[in-house]
């Protein structure tokens, strides 16, 4: 049996992995890489793998960053089932279309500038066709279900308490008459989050393969985030400001309506946001608040009980969903006090992006992140202190006042994830850490060692491990690279790419001509001598590019 790591690996992103049995090969999710244009380009490249030869695909939850390939595999030959829980295949339905439609809208908006350059055409990555083409191929199963999926290979998805439709997957392979079972947790959450279970303790296995966002980190505001989150409001609002709220269209979206839901049942605290509109701007969430709906026998019991008490939990009085552009564009001309929920989460894309176009440089406004934030994407540059960021090539000066409450993470902090690694009572030989940062990954590992005694393994992009029982006992007997250390220069070449038309962009605006005049002598002539070397550079640059195409 092997297993192998193509996205996930030392990355929060492109969660992808491989198992091959002796007789067959299983996906354990396929997502989109996100966040930095080199990281992004990712996407791009072959998949290291046949498609046509993958028989199964097992799907731990929907967010873009596990499932936003999966249009991509079938359309390069994949022909197999993908197997998630009943929620999970619901929101798919409405979050792989709209995945289609931002590849296809990003490719038609740079297409329009390589039409006038008279460059050759892009096609998107897969389209919203192509989104739709792939869905009946999904099967959802129940939480706690054995599923006999070959003669040899079992599985049960577990709630992982993350997202609606969650999962963590035991599967059980038999090989040579030797039984193997891993555990692919999945996106790990928190217990007591809203509406959702907590997540599933396992007792044992022989490999666990463990997700690690926040594996060396405590969340702050962990038991108050939400009276965090109202007094942060509440402030805004009484400085007349308006507070703008980057949320992920799956599941923190509908944690946020969940929260100002609450607020009618706290006698006379906030009376200031029991009176201000609340505003959902995204069609994607609005949808996926409707797959919610639909599958209330997956949430927890307080959230139930509201339903049962006449209340829905996923609804108030002054709650706004806006789907048209023209109702979103209508929300900035509206200077009264609001809150603003939208997507995307990191601020990458969507219609968050107008409204922080529109807020960011007002200091009496908040904007208020709720989500982890990866490395390359706007929501972390904003978050680590940018003063000047540029949104649809323009440079805005950040005024607001930024927050970030990580309490309202759909991922455990140290103290849930250690809860999850005591459970074992049968402790697993490895646990392969993944979906983290390096600072994340060597700080999880270590403690790892240190407290519960467990070896750990901290694969790379391209990693493949073949495992073997040895005299009853499950272990790795040889390590295949398929990594080369072009793997990561190409990476460092495309964040130079992107590094280089920023600041030549900032050049740019600063050398303008006031500022030209405003040089004397010597200063236009040591600027002239920078700028020739420059452009000498960048001609040997475009020179080696050419050479390299022509080959």
């Amino acid at each position: 049996m092997k297993l192998s790591f193509f996205g996930a690996a030392k990355l929060v992103t492109g969660s992808n992995y491989l198992l091959e049995t002796n007789n067959h090969k299983i996906l354990i999710d396929c997502g989109l890489f996100q966040g930095s244009k080199a990281i992004k380009a990712k996407n791009y490249e072959e998949f290291p793998y046949k498609p046509s030869e993958i028989d199964f695909l097992l799907l731990t939850h929907a967010h873009i960053d596990h499932s936003g390939r999966i249009p991509l595999l079938y359309k390069k030959g994949f022909k197999g089932e993908v197997i998630c829980t009943n929620a999970t295949k619901g929101l798919c339905q409405i979050m792989l279309p709209d995945s289609g439609h931002i590849q296809e809208m990003n490719v038609k908006y740079k297409n329009r500038k390589r039409t006038r350059a008279g460059l050759e055409l892009l096609s998107p990555l897969y389209t919203i066709e192509d989104a739709y083409s792939c869905l009946n191929k999904f099967t959802g199963v129940q939480y706690n279900s054995t599923i006999k999926l070959t003669d040899s290979i079992t599985l049960r998805y577990r709630d992982a308490g993350h997202i609606l439709g969650s999962a963590s997957i035991e599967v059980w392979v038999e090989e040579n008459n030797k039984q193997t079972k891993l555990i692919f947790s999945g996106d790990l959450g928190k217990d007591n989050t809203p509406i959702i279970n907590d997540p599933y303790l396992f007792k044992e296995c022989d490999f666990l393969l463990m997700e690690s966002t926040y594996g060396n980190k405590y969340h702050e505001f962990k038991s108050n985030s939400t009276e965090r989150m109202f007094q942060v409001i509440e402030e805004t609002l009484s400085k007349g400001g308006s507070v703008i709220i980057p949320s992920f269209s799956v599941g923190r979206t509908q944690e946020m309506i969940y929260a100002f839901n609450k607020i009618e049942t706290i006698k006379e605290k906030w009376q200031k946001i029991k009176n201000v509109s609340v505003y959902v701007d995204s069609p994607l969430a609005i949808s996926a608040t409707e797959v919610f709906k639909d599958n209330i026998e997956s949430f927890d019991d307080e959230a139930k009980q509201y339903i049962l008490n006449g209340d829905n939990p996923l609804d108030f009085d002054n709650l706004i969903f806006t789907r048209s552009t023209e109702e979103s564009k209508s929300i900035n001309y509206n200077k009264n006090p609001k809150i603003i929920i939208s997507a995307s989460g990191m601020c990458d894309a969507g219609r968050i992006k107008h409204h922080l176009k529109h807020h960011l440089w007002e200091k009496e406004n908040t904007i208020l992140f709720v989500g982890y934030q990866a490395h390359g994407t706007l929501g972390r540059l904003l978050v680590d202190g940018a003063e000047k960021v540029k949104i649809f090539g323009e440079t805005i000066n950040v005024k607001a006042r930024i927050e970030m409450i990580d309490g309202f993470s759909g991922h455990g902090d140290i103290e849930n994830l250690d809860k999850f690694l005591g459970s074992f009572t049968k402790k697993p030989s490895i646990v392969f850490l993944v979906h983290g940062e390096i600072d994340q990954l060597n700080g999880f590992s270590k403690r790892i060692n240190e407290k519960f005694n467990m070896k750990t393994i901290i694969p790379d992009i391209g990693e493949c491990y073949e495992i073997q029982s040895v005299s009853d006992k499950k272990t790795i007997i040889n390590v295949d690279r398929t990594i080369t250390d072009n793997t990561y220069k190409r990476l460092e070449l495309l964040n130079y790419v992107a590094k280089l038309k920023e600041e030549i962009s900032d050049i740019t605006e600063l050398i303008s001509y006031d500022v030209i005049n405003k040089l004397d002598e010597d200063e236009i002539s040591k600027t002239i001598d920078y700028y020739e070397k420059i452009d000498d550079n960048i001609s040997d640059l475009i020179t080696l590019v050419e050479e390299s195409k022509n080959e």
